[in-house]
């Protein structure tokens, strides 16, 4: 039996998977929605269906699959790690971000309570000149 990341590793599987989220679908409309040959969508859907991501029921003459959510419970524990890694990177750029706030905030106040301001002048930057990678300093 494959894992649930052999099973998504498939692009067109997890296109197929996509195109089950909004709705229960038949292969019909997953084919015109997707732009795949019919028996590729089947193929790809028997084997989801036999590794639990999809389920199908007769609906008159058609069989519309949806997805199962047991399956990406696998995904979902593993991912979990990752998630705990970027809150605390996202935490840590919202905290910046706050400070950054408060510091242009302050200097806004600072400055329109100031009644006059100097002046100054404006250096220019000069570039430096380059040197060949022969040359020595």
């Amino acid at each position: 039996m494959e894992s649930a990341f052999e099973i998504i590793a498939e692009p067109n599987r997890r296109a197929i998977l996509s195109a089950l989220v909004s709705s229960q679908q038949s292969v019909g409309e997953i084919e015109r929605r997707l732009h795949m040959p019919q028996t590729t969508v089947s193929k790809h859907l028997r084997v989801l269906r036999e590794a639990g991501f999809v389920e199908s029921t007769v609906d008159a003459q058609r069989r519309l699959y949806r997805l199962k959510p047991e399956p990406f419970q696998e995904v979902d524990a593993w991912l979990a790690q990752f998630r705990r890694f970027w809150s605390a990177h996202v935490d840590a750029l919202e905290r910046h971000l706050d400070r950054m706030d408060e510091s242009t905030s302050l200097k806004t106040t600072r400055t329109k309570s100031t009644p006059t301001r100097r002046k100054t002048k404006e250096k220019t930057a000069r570039p430096k000149p380059r040197r060949d990678k022969g040359e020595s300093r």
